[in-house]
Order: C-alpha cells, then structure tokens, then sequence
C-alpha cells in the first residue's frame, strides 16, 4: 500500500496530521506493507523572509486581522498540537520561505531518511525556534538525521531536487488539492485535513481489504489443502 502526503513544514495542521496518521499507522498490522512518501506543498510560496516579524504578525496580517488576532489562532493550535503530545512554540518560531526545506526533503528521500527529515524539520520549526528557510540551519538538521552536511550545502547552492518540487506541487493541482495535509491512498482514496486517527484506521483498512484478493467460490470446486488432503 502507498500512502503520499502532501504537507508543508510551516503547516500546523500537517505536524499534528503526521501524529494522527502514525497513531492509526503504528496500531496497523500490517503496517510494514505501507509505503509512506512525502509530497511538497507550499500554503505561501511568495513568502519572504522579513527579520523581526513574529508568527503571530504574519498570521494576522494573512487573514486581515492584527497580531493579537494571530496570537489568538496560534494559541488555540498550540492547545490542538498539546492533545497529540506536540508543545508548539509559536513565540520562538521563525516564518521563512519553505522551498528549500521541501528540496532537502527529497535529498533525504535519495537517502532513505525522508520520514526523518520531515520530522526534524517540524520540530526544528515548531518546537524549538529554527529558521527552516536557512541554509546552515537546514545543513545542520540534515547531519542530525545521517546526512552528509557537505551534499546538502552543495545541493541547495544549486538547484538540485527544484524540479522534484515544482512537481509534487504540479501533481497537487492535478489531483486537486486545496489544502494540507492532504493524504492519497493507493491513488485512490483521498483524505484531507487532520483528521481523526480513527478514520486513518478505517481508511488503512478498507484500502487493505481491497488489496487482498477476493475469494469467490462455487459447488463442486475440487481443491487440495496444505495438509495434502484433497477433496
């Protein structure tokens, strides 16, 4: 089974839909049959870097309001993140431009550490005040989970994995995505949002089902057993 999720790293909703997913993922069993890819998505990709702006500035501006109203969203997604045992620190958080992150991202994907990366990236950003638009800052997080610090410098100087991207966010449009996280199973089913773990694990399991071949049977059918009985 494959399941792709396409999210951004400065998505709140996407950090506690990853811990959701991986509740109903981890109680699955046949979980090691799940292939799990992470797709790029950008909520802002004209976003600049501006020093000094807080989060909550940022977020009240975007939905036309003041930075108390910004505050006031974060701190109800702070109370959210808390009941899947996330601390979000949205005082510490720094908003900056995703795309490179989302490129070391499928770096890490060549190395077989994407899931790693993507959890690295949303505890640098959430919990801990880490600038994820910032090339020492992603080199460093990339070394913390087993990448070569020298690859990743070079790659990101480069446009190394832009096209790897712009295509995720392409394939986004094409299957219609209009927010994240946005989860497609077997491209077949679809969820979005943060959903419930329980509708994950109906999901996980209809899809499972449907996997498995069907049995259909009539009168008459000989058959031998793995005993050697044959009737």
């Amino acid at each position: 089974m494959k399941v792709e999720i396409w999210s951004d790293v400065v998505c709140p909703f996407c950090y506690i839909g990853k811990r959701r997913f991986e509740k109903a993922l981890e109680a699955f069993p046949a979980k090691e049959k799940v292939e799990v890819v992470w797709r790029s998505f950008q909520l802002d990709p004209d976003l600049k870097f501006v020093p000094g702006q807080s989060v909550h500035e940022y977020l009240g501006k975007r939905k036309g309001g003041t930075t108390a109203d910004g505050k006031k969203m974060n701190d109800q997604m702070a109370a959210m993140a808390k009941e899947v045992g996330l601390n979000y620190d949205f005082d510490k958080a720094i908003i900056n431009n995703t795309f490179d992150a989302h490129r070391l991202i499928h770096l890490a994907k060549n190395h077989q550490k994407q899931d790693e990366m993507k959890e690295r990236l949303f505890e640098a950003y959430y919990t801990q005040g880490k600038n994820v638009g910032d090339l020492d800052t992603l080199v460093q997080l990339g070394e913390e989970v087993g990448l070569d610090g020298a690859e990743i410098r070079q790659a990101l100087q480069s446009d190394a994995y832009a096209q790897e991207v712009q295509q995720d966010i392409y394939q986004a449009q094409q299957v219609g995505v209009r927010g994240v996280p946005f989860f497609v199973f077997n491209n077949k089913y679809a969820v979005s949002g943060a959903q419930p773990t329980e509708l994950f694990q109906e999901v996980l399991d209809k899809v499972w089902d449907e996997e498995k071949p069907q049995i259909i049977s009539g009168e008459g059918a000989g058959s031998c057993s793995i005993d050697g009985t044959c009737d």
